[in-house]
């Protein structure tokens, strides 16, 4: 992607999604930063200077229409990456509903409602849509049942996309991260009962470059699938 490129950009706060901003801010490129509410917005302006805001809840996709028509949405949208997401482990005898709708909703939901939202956009730039999956979202592992339904139903959803917009020149690429240093892997430590040492695991400047590997990469060419496992 030459030039003043626009990034829609979910998860900025921390971890990978802070990791992508920052490459992609630092290089010149225009940013347009979710977060789930107005306090929040107001912390990312401050920490990426000229970038701009979008407000509102991935926990709750039925009303994020509704946000957005109150908002001024960008008129071109090179790249939506979707990076946020939310993890609660627990044996299936124990997961309630409200559970799985919340891993749901912000895991899934979200990211094919905010897609709807700016397909139109990508398709007049020829744009590319990024969904930061997991490991989980290829393997499914006890206690990691709701977390890893939601990453396989975001598989499908990249997949599914990808074949649709082809024809209309929108790449789609899925990244399937191990475990990485971040805030959320420190709470699924915490849920595991296991001591968290960040060193041992993918730092997230690491996934980030991965991630603009793939936005970068010539238009005659396109990352459909890129796992990253831990080196060390």
């Amino acid at each position: 992607m030459a030039g003043m490129a626009t990034h829609v950009i979910t998860g900025a706060g921390s971890g990978i999604g802070a990791a992508v901003a920052r490459r992609l801010h630092a290089r010149g490129d225009d940013l347009v930063l979710h977060a789930r509410d107005a306090g929040r917005a107001k912390e990312l302006a401050a920490e990426f200077p000229g970038a701009r805001t979008l407000v509102g809840d991935l926990a709750d996709p039925d009303r994020l229409s509704w946000a957005f028509s109150h908002q001024a949405l960008p008129d071109r949208v090179d790249s939506l990456l979707h990076v946020a997401g939310v993890v609660d482990l627990g044996p299936v005898g124990e997961l309630t509903p409200k559970t799985w709708r919340h891993q749901l909703n912000v895991n899934l939901i979200a990211p094919a409602e905010l897609t709807r939202h700016f397909l139109p956009q990508l398709r007049t730039s020829r744009g590319h849509v990024v969904f930061v999956n997991s490991g989980a979202g290829l393997n499914a592992h006890a206690d990691w049942s709701a977390y890893a339904a939601s990453k396989h139903g975001l598989k499908a959803l990249a997949d599914s996309l990808r074949q649709e917009e082809h024809a209309n020149g929108v790449r789609v690429t899925s990244v399937y991260p191990g475990r990485t240093a971040s805030p959320m892997q420190a709470k699924v430590h915490r849920q595991e009962g296991k001591d968290y040492d960040p060193g041992r695991w993918i730092d997230p400047e690491s996934v980030a470059t991965t991630v603009l590997m793939a936005l970068d990469l010539p238009r005659d060419a396109e990352v459909n699938d890129l796992t990253v496992r831990p080196g060390r």
